[in-house]
């Protein structure tokens, strides 16, 4: 055994691996643990309705953090990935990235402000989405891209790590009673701001990255050649978040406060899953040879969080001091949707996607959150917090299903 880890150590690939993915899992094991620590506090103190507010706000504004996104994430990491030792190239890189972002930001920064002022239940607690709102200028600003594709995860690791610290640190501090909900989005929008902004300090510090003029030409092509992946990325958050906005707004905040709770726990074991895709996404643009392993490797991390949730469902009820008849079908029907999650990864992004085939990818993904939208309101109807958990898990397992049958088929071919 000695031998064996010498040996994966001297490789100099399979070194960086292992160096990337103790760096992000350190990050995601210790961020998993942090809102586990502050969840059961919040609903105790806060109560299940304010928290419902504040998760209704943030699935607004997860819509429009897509949109800042706008699929950097994958086509920028694979631009660094390919151009990491062209000084030029990377501040080309990072002059589109970086307009392109803080022209999406203003867009929708303006549309939520409109929508908050339109609609009167949201405006009611105005104050909570516009500090939710904040936080998109946070994402915006941190290069996460940028670190992934030069394979240094270890400064998205301890630059988050240091805002969920804080973060947890303030929980506790600061919100003492019900009347305190507005400073939890107050807390995780400066968070993700100093975060963001440290971020670029050391991008032109470090790496001495600097901004370049771009004619507005090229901004607008730098627009329309990410667009393809931008709906595949975008897409799924329309089922997701749509999913966790109606039945806010069909149901009550309370409802949704157990939802959220509950999806909080699947989630976890969703970004471990996405740590093992994130490590593996620059390697696998240079070494597709090694496509095989990785597909094992996540399917089985998937299949076992799968049975380990459904299994542990009264410790992470009694945790969360959660009482609700259907608690225990919720758990088991989202629990089982983190395999579909886990087949998109694979056959999505880190096969199809690596090969250049994002029209491909963009059709399945459009396709499957078309109909996981459809079904959306219907189901969250007439069967409430039940219906809630079946589309989401349903269009998972639609959108990462129909990618393993394409590559089936490609494959053999």
């Amino acid at each position: 055994m000695i031998k064996k880890i010498k040996t994966l150590i001297k490789n100099k690939e399979r070194k960086g691996l292992i160096e990337n993915f103790l760096s992000l899992s350190s990050l995601q094991i210790i961020g998993m643990v942090l809102p586990l620590i502050t969840l059961p506090y919040l609903l105790r103190v806060l109560g299940i309705s304010n928290y419902g507010v504040i998760v209704l706000a943030s699935s607004l504004v997860a819509y429009f953090n897509s949109i800042t996104d706008y699929s950097f994430r994958i086509t920028a990491t694979r631009d660094v990935v390919f151009f990491r030792n062209s000084q030029a190239k990377l501040n080309l890189i990072y002059s589109k990235v970086f307009y392109v972002k803080i022209l999406l930001l203003s867009l929708s920064c303006s549309l939520i402000i409109l929508i908050v002022l339109l609609y009167p239940p949201f405006y009611k607690e105005k104050t909570i989405y516009f500090l939710s709102m904040l936080m998109l200028i946070g994402y915006t600003l941190f290069p996460e891209w940028f670190f992934q594709g030069i394979e240094k995860m270890k400064y998205i690791t301890f630059l988050n790590l240091g805002v969920k610290l804080v973060f947890t640190i303030g929980v506790f501090v600061f919100i003492k009673n019900k009347e305190d909900y507005w400073i939890y989005p107050l807390l995780q929008s400066l968070g993700f701001i100093v975060s963001g902004l440290v971020a670029q300090i050391i991008l032109i510090k470090k790496y001495k990255l600097r901004l370049v003029w771009l004619k507005n030409k090229m901004v607008l092509n730098t627009i329309n050649s990410n667009f393809p992946i931008f709906l595949n990325q975008f897409f799924p958050s329309l089922y997701n978040n749509t999913t966790t906005f109606l039945l806010g707004v069909i149901t009550n905040s309370a409802t949704l406060g157990v939802y959220d709770a509950i999806k909080k726990v699947v989630d976890l074991c969703i970004v471990l899953i996405d740590t093992v895709s994130r490590v593996f996404f620059p390697f696998l643009n240079r070494r597709k040879d090694a496509f095989f392993k990785y597909k094992k490797i996540n399917l089985i991390i998937s299949s076992s969080l799968a049975v380990s949730i459904i299994i542990l469902h009264q410790l992470i009820f009694w945790y969360l001091n959660i009482g609700y008849e259907h608690a225990f079908s919720v758990i088991c029907v989202l629990a089982i949707g983190i395999i579909g999650y886990a087949l998109y990864d694979v056959f999505g992004l880190n096969f199809f996607l690596i090969r250049r085939e994002d029209s491909l990818v963009m059709r399945n993904t459009v396709l499957s959150s078309t109909i996981g939208l459809t079904l959306a309101f219907p189901l969250i109807y007439f069967f409430g917090i039940i219906g809630a958990a079946v589309n989401l898990t349903f269009a998972r397992f639609l959108m990462g299903g129909l990618l393993f049958f394409k590559w089936r088929r490609y494959d053999k071919a």
